[in-house]
């Protein structure tokens, strides 16, 4: 029997390592492919038509219900955040109240003064509430029984024990010396001016001072 001269030509006696075999091979599948292809193309390029079709109307579905969920959240942000910034401006507009009342009937009509001060209309009035809260501020001290040439050294001779509003007493009582110093140039607001009164407020009641 004569050997088959396509597989005797390849080097492991094999066809599947003949180059021509595989090019034979190739050049049929890719016909018979290709024939598929003419065949049935277009019945196979509508249903990929289709399916894509599918595939969008489902992505315009998720992206139209994420898009009227969100809008629906952030509905519900806006509602819950304008009835959190009502009660948060209801509750200033109580402690306001309460602070350009005195709180409760003061017993130290400087204090009094400095409130008409603070709810003025002017920059310069606000400071002037401050210089007078710190000046009823180093009163308190001195009937307290701490000495010192001004508050500042009357602050130094205190401690967190002996005067528990030291740390406030500190903050504001800085602000206070450059509101004195930088003058007209220290820009003041009167949010900035109530915070700082309120310190002196706490201090005040705390000692029974207003």
């Amino acid at each position: 029997m004569n050997p088959n001269p396509i597989i005797s030509d390849t080097v492991l006696g094999s066809k599947y390592f003949n180059p021509d075999y595989l090019f034979r091979q190739g050049w049929a599948w890719f016909s018979e492919f290709m024939g598929y292809i003419n065949t049935y193309g277009k019945d196979i390029l509508d249903s990929f038509n289709f399916i894509l079709l599918l595939l969008a109307l489902f992505f315009l579905a998720v992206i139209s219900y994420s898009s009227i969920r969100l809008l629906e959240i952030r509905k519900k942000e806006r509602k819950h955040l304008a009835q959190e910034i009502a009660e948060y401006d209801n509750r200033q507009a109580e402690k306001e109240k309460k602070l350009r009342e005195g709180g409760e009937v003061s017993r130290n009509p400087r204090w009094l003064k400095t409130l008409s001060y603070l709810f003025s209309q002017h920059e310069s009035d606000w400071k002037l509430a401050i210089i007078e809260a710190d000046s009823m501020l180093e009163g308190l001290l001195d009937q307290m029984g701490f000495k010192g040439e001004n508050l500042g050294e009357k602050l130094k001779g205190a401690t967190q024990d002996s005067f528990h509003g030291l740390t406030s007493a500190w903050e504001v009582h800085t602000i206070r010396n450059k509101i004195a110093h930088d003058g007209v140039a220290f820009m003041l607001t009167q949010r900035e001016a109530k915070r700082i009164i309120a310190l002196y407020e706490q201090i005040f009641r705390e000692y029974g001072y207003i």
